[in-house]
């Protein structure tokens, strides 16, 4: 996956982004939501509408977090922001062609899976909408003609996540994916054992959408093998599940996950899980909308033609402090 450092227009529009009070987001992911563009700074070019549209699973909070920034990002452009969101790809090919079928000003868009998505991505541009990526399809994107994408590599922070764990003792390792068949929660759990060389790196699928049964499934594992003495999640919501199965096999394994939360910077707070890959998920959001108002009022792209990293970077006893004043505001 290409990737390089932010461009300059990237770290303009997150200026922007500090200096907006970020709009409030509501709950329910599986129905569209347009969203209103009135903030204190709004931009005087003419109003535009923005499909947001993401693979987001119900009660996912993390998705709470890039939806934040995308409002405040619409906020600032005086564009109305349309959400909507679908964990099955086939679902989510549909609310894509639903926005082109609107005539929208420009798609926002996360690709976990571009057999499924790559062709209305495509149509979308084909029929003169401008398409932003971010999250998911980083090495898609800019072949499928996306003016840009934002987000982290995922390989590469699987990488770095199995070198941690190594570097923490890590012997053998499970790393649980919460989705079948999203690309880049397999990209993570590759680049785990890549990354923790010499370790054995176990995957299982878990089933994302319900606590109960992500705690149940994990826990049976732990309890299978207590050999197991570190656990990476892939998401916040199925490491704050995972402390619970920890407990519950009476297990000594350590937890390190991507992606956080409120509830998971407090976990880290009081040592149940020992860090979380921070990929900027409000950053993320805020681009995605913001490279669209560039583009249509000023023809500009952010990038140059590469992928624009929002990560990896660790969040841990040594930094959390710091991030948790901004997840207290639902920002981080």
């Amino acid at each position: 996956m290409i990737r390089s450092k932010p461009a300059a227009g990237a770290v303009l529009a997150l200026a922007a982004a500090l200096a907006l009070t970020a709009c409030s987001s509501s709950g329910g992911k599986q129905e569209t939501s347009p969203t209103s563009g009135g903030g204190t700074a709004a931009a005087s070019t003419p109003k535009m509408t923005i499909a947001m549209i993401t693979h987001a699973a119900p009660g996912d909070t993390f998705w709470d977090i890039i939806r934040k920034g995308a409002e405040a990002a619409a906020a600032k452009d005086n564009a109305e922001l349309q959400y909507s969101s679908d964990p099955d790809a086939a679902k989510q090919a549909q609310l894509i062609q639903a926005a082109i079928d609107k005539k929208v000003d420009g798609i926002a868009v996360t690709d976990p899976n571009t057999p499924a998505l790559g062709d209305t991505i495509k149509k979308a541009i084909a029929a003169g909408i401008p398409v932003t990526m971010f999250n998911a399809g980083g090495a898609d994107a800019i072949g499928l003609g996306a003016l840009g994408y934002f987000g982290q590599g995922e390989k590469d922070a699987g990488v770095a996540v199995g070198k941690k764990a190594a570097a923490d003792g890590a012997k053998n390792i499970l790393c649980v994916n919460q989705t079948q068949g999203q690309q880049q929660l397999v990209d993570r759990c590759d680049g785990v054992k890549e990354g923790a060389a010499g370790a054995k790196v176990t995957q299982i699928y878990v089933n994302g959408t319900d606590d109960s049964a992500v705690t149940t499934t994990i826990q049976a594992k732990l309890t299978q093998d207590t050999g197991i003495d570190f656990v990476v999640t892939l998401g916040a919501p199925i490491a704050l599940d995972a402390v619970k199965s920890v407990k519950g096999a009476g297990s000594s394994a350590k937890i390190g996950t991507f992606d956080t939360n409120k509830e998971l910077v407090a976990a880290i707070q009081n040592g149940s899980i020992q860090w979380a890959v921070d990929q900027q998920p409000y950053m993320q959001g805020y681009l995605a909308v913001d490279g669209i108002w560039w583009y249509r009022t000023n023809g500009n792209t952010l990038g140059g033609g590469q992928n624009v990293a929002t990560g990896p970077a660790f969040i841990d006893k040594s930094n959390i402090e710091a991030v948790a004043k901004y997840a207290a505001n639902g920002t981080r």
